[in-house]
């Protein structure tokens, strides 16, 4: 269990230090956010492999950061901390995406106890996602899946159909996250002939996006870079 990144997001410097305080003693390393809009930067600096967010933060609460998190496509799991009892924050937190929820004032014991039992979960699901990716040519990006040998690209689960030339511009940026290729490179890489005219280049991407994301004119997965080219965006 140990190497881990767990982010804390409290607004009360002593129980976020006295949290960090016993996970780095079990080997995890720690990082602190004073509240959501922290929170959302530091997951997006560094890797984060859990989360303990408190619900009630100045800024942005728990569950607005809750909901910008998984809207972005971040799967690791979120321990919610809250003073209230309520049930109705409770619903509120595991329906935005919350995979657990621990009342204040809690036991260290208790907190470290949720905490190993969520990242064992994750530790597999990360194993298995990487030998899906490693064994079978299958790329994953959030909720977008592309598997290169059966020629079958979903979202959420759910099929996608593309053309053959679909489908290759997007494994090509599926095979590189993050990283922007102009219009031109993309004709030669998928086409393998010098590029003259790149507007059918434009026309697919418009295509792809209609099929792939939820909201084509705010796409979560294919960014246009402007003046620069096209890339699927790191989930």
């Amino acid at each position: 269990m140990e190497g881990y990144h767990i982010l804390i997001v409290e607004d009360d410097k002593e129980i976020r230090e006295g949290i960090e305080i016993y996970l780095k003693n079990q080997g995890y390393i720690v990082f602190q956010a004073a509240d959501g809009v922290e929170g959302i930067e530091k997951i997006r600096q560094q890797e984060i492999h859990l989360a303990i967010v408190d619900i009630m933060m100045p800024r942005m609460d728990g569950i607005t950061m809750m909901m910008k998190v998984r809207e972005s496509g971040y799967e690791f799991p979120v321990i919610m901390l809250s003073a209230k009892s309520e049930e109705v924050d409770k619903i509120m937190g595991l329906n935005m995406g919350a995979d657990d929820y621990v009342t204040k004032p809690f036991t260290t014991m208790e907190l470290l106890a949720r905490v190993n039992s969520h990242l064992r979960r994750y530790g597999k699901f990360l194993e298995a996602v990487g030998e899906k990716s490693q064994n079978k040519k299958v790329y994953v990006i959030g909720g977008l899946e592309l598997n290169e040998e059966t020629v079958e690209v979903s979202v959420d689960g759910k099929p996608v159909k593309l053309t053959p030339l679909e489908f290759k511009i997007l494994m090509l940026l599926m095979k590189n996250p993050g990283r922007v290729f102009s219009a031109e490179e993309i004709y030669e890489r998928v086409w393998n002939e010098q590029a003259i005219n790149t507007d059918t280049i434009m026309v697919h991407i418009r295509k792809i996006r209609e099929k792939i994301e939820i909201n084509p004119k705010e796409p979560k997965y294919l960014k246009v870079v402007w003046g620069v080219g096209y890339k699927i965006e790191k989930q």
